[in-house]
């Protein structure tokens, strides 16, 4: 009671004895119209109102009711803004809104007005203080509910959840995380601007939106959502637009996840009060009308939705209301029993108790890594709304979620996560104060552990002594995953035309010979992407239909720094004088012996020369100019044979091959650079007929 009294007091104060206007008719007797008009529009947003509440308090969706109950209140409000149980009823329609910080003003002006309008008036005031981050407060204001409030058993969860989140929060603030949060305002506009997903090199993005998009506004006035994309260029996002094909409908639609090459793409659809999931596919520059998930996943019987790829292309994970729907949604997987069928297998939960909270958990995004999930909860120890979390993949089971801290997460809603391949940037959504309006995208930059400062060895030795020091020396890198990536990107054009070509594009680890991926580049842009894993050399081959194909090779040692290679691939016709270099043949240094690695290019050369019976090749050695010059090319002519009788060995005839060493008479790059020596050497074949 000390509690309740203390809060009375000050807001008393505060508003100068505010005076609360009741809507009774001697109050005014000069507008019994208005009036009427006032009570009616009350009653009508107190229906809505409830089953908002019920919808709440059972960790259910309440739908439009809150939004439907604070457009009848606005009605009321206008005419008697000093009535304290009105303006507590505006609080509670803000506080489950994606605009919660508007509930501040009004459940203080409600405390003020009448500080016994409503038995939750402190439930709703202790959110307001977790809002302002005045936790201590708003710990007393939940205190005096629990107190004040008969009933307040029937809610000890909620209460019990949000004594904790202060708690948290005054521990996480205290020892923020190493970040910046920035809110990229041109996504955002004044509507809800959320669920980003991003390519694995972080060039474009989709968002949803409920800005205004040329339907149909429903009853409240709100539009539905639709997917949008945006593409960074010179480091600044463009406006957002809405995504090309037949993705978007006249229901709400919102993205979930991109595939990790950016060709597909996870959303969930809301269609007469159900959510189910869909997935639609890039083709050319359009998105196809997307097509609902295995009825494993989109159940028919549940609620589905936010959905994200799996690393291995095997499962999706996803939330669905449970059994019960007393306990919100629970994080779902569910596995690919083949490939060719598409079959999955039962839905499960993950964590094994350990990830699934009493309230609602999801979003989902999976690391490219596969042994790290990002989830987004309203349960597990969050500082207040939905909170980002943690779960890492041990021994094939999942940890219990770690929130990832303050400033990412916030008293308010922070939900989704979208991270570049190496891990230093990410995108967020939150409907935190200060933003454009409701739900805004935010970039979460990583600045990595803090690093201890590096000293020579005489500071240490004097340092040592008399603890005299030069100036630290910080490390220049800042390493923020434990596995490293290369973002592997860039498109495929005709070599005279440049335009765009429609190829296939092949993956192999040269150590093992095992095809890693196969892929197939933009119908309409020639554009792909695909993120590779360090420590291997990889080759790429790619084909084209009526194109040579093109070799390229590169090796990623363990522990290299995350980096992206951007390569423009020129494809050219099968025609005579045609060449192609052959970048996956291997030699030891100063021999012509070919080295294993060297197969599964050899192999390609022999499956185009049998798919082209009538093609006659000249197979070539080159050398850089180190050395002299007769033994160059003595070893590019024993290359060249080497590679000729590979050939042969697989049934190409004799008479279609020719060898010729040139040693280092024909250089394609420089000869005082180690990379330009590299390109120098190297093995070719010229088209000579066909």
């Amino acid at each position: 009671m000390k509690n309740w009294i203390t809060i009375t007091l000050f807001f008393l104060v505060l508003n100068g004895y505010a005076q609360n206007v009741e809507f009774k008719a001697a109050n005014f007797k000069n507008d019994k119209e208005g009036l009427k008009k006032a009570e009616d529009a009350i009653s009508k947003g107190d229906e809505s109102l409830v089953l908002g509440k019920e919808a709440v308090f059972q960790v259910q969706n309440p739908g439009m009711n809150f939004k439907k109950a604070l457009k009848e209140y606005q009605v009321a409000q206008k005419f008697n803004p000093s009535n304290g149980l009105l303006n507590f009823k505006i609080a509670v329609c803000y506080a489950h809104s994606s605009d919660p910080y508007k509930s501040i003003e009004f459940i203080k002006k409600a405390a003020a007005l009448d500080p016994a309008c409503d038995p939750f008036i402190n439930y709703y005031l202790a959110y307001a203080y977790q809002l302002e981050e005045k936790f201590d407060e708003a710990i007393k204001s939940y205190e005096a509910f629990e107190l004040n409030y008969k009933k307040a058993d029937n809610f000890a969860k909620f209460v019990t959840q949000h004594k904790n989140e202060c708690k948290a929060a005054k521990s996480l603030k205290a020892s923020p995380a190493r970040v910046w949060v920035d809110n990229v305002s041109s996504l955002n506009s004044e509507f809800d601007d959320f669920a980003p997903s991003i390519t694995t090199d972080g060039s474009e993005i989709v968002l949803t939106s409920n800005r205004p998009n040329g339907h149909a506004a429903n009853e409240i006035g709100e539009f539905d959502m639709d997917i949008y994309s945006s593409a960074l260029n010179d480091g600044k996002w463009s406006a957002p637009k809405q995504i090309s094909g037949t993705l978007n409908s006249m229901s709400d639609d919102v993205s979930n996840n991109l595939s990790y090459d950016g060709t597909k793409m996870l959303i969930h659809r809301e269609v007469n009060g159900q959510f189910d999931i869909y997935e639609s596919k890039l083709s050319g520059l359009n998105w196809t009308d997307p097509v609902l998930a295995h009825f494993q996943i989109s159940s028919g019987k549940s609620n589905e939705k936010y959905a994200a790829y799996s690393n291995d292309g095997w499962s999706l994970y996803f939330s669905r209301d449970n059994d019960s729907k007393s306990n919100g949604f629970d994080v779902m997987f569910s596995a690919m029993q083949s490939r060719q069928q598409k079959d999955f297998g039962a839905a499960v939960a993950i964590g094994n108790g350990l990830v699934n909270s009493k309230f609602n958990d999801g979003p989902i995004y999976m690391h490219i890594d596969g042994e790290t999930m990002y989830i987004a909860s309203e349960g597990n120890e969050t500082i207040g709304g939905y909170d980002i979390f943690i779960s890492k993949k041990v021994q094939g089971s999942w940890t219990k979620p770690v929130n990832m801290g303050y400033p990412i997460n916030t008293p308010y809603d922070d939900f989704f996560f979208a991270s570049t391949a190496n891990g230093k940037f990410a995108y967020i959504a939150s409907n935190r104060a200060g933003g454009k309006g409701g739900y805004d995208i935010y970039k979460v930059t990583f600045w990595g552990p803090e690093k201890k400062p590096l000293v020579d060895m005489e500071d240490y030795l004097l340092a040592s002594i008399a603890m005299p020091m030069k100036d630290a020396q910080v490390e220049a890198t800042v390493d923020v995953n434990k596995k490293s990536f290369t973002v592997f990107k860039g498109s495929t054009i005709d070599a005279m035309t440049k335009k765009p070509v429609e190829a296939s594009i092949e993956i192999t680890d040269n150590v093992t010979g095992k095809i890693i991926e196969t892929f197939t580049t933009n119908s309409a842009t020639g554009k792909f992407i695909i993120t590779l894993a360090s420590g291997k050399n990889y080759g790429i081959a790619v084909k084209a239909d009526k194109y040579l194909f093109h070799s390229e090779n590169f090796d990623i040692p363990n522990g290299a720094a995350d980096n992206l290679v951007n390569k423009l691939i020129e494809l050219k016709n099968i025609a005579v004088g045609s060449k192609v270099a052959l970048r996956n043949i291997f030699f030891d240094l100063g021999k012509s012996v070919l080295r294993p690695e060297s197969n599964a290019e050899l192999d390609r050369l022999v499956k185009l020369m049998k798919d082209v019976p009538g093609l006659k090749v000249e197979i070539s050695g080159h050398t850089d100019n180190t050395g002299s010059a007769t033994i160059n090319e003595s070893l590019s002519q024993s290359r060249a044979d080497a590679v000729v009788q590979y050939l042969t060995s697989k049934g190409i005839t004799a008479n279609r091959l020719t060898s010729k060493g040139y040693g280092s008479s024909k250089p394609v790059a420089t000869n005082t650079t180690d990379d330009g020596r590299q390109q120098n050497r190297r093995t070719e074949f010229e088209i000579k007929g066909n």
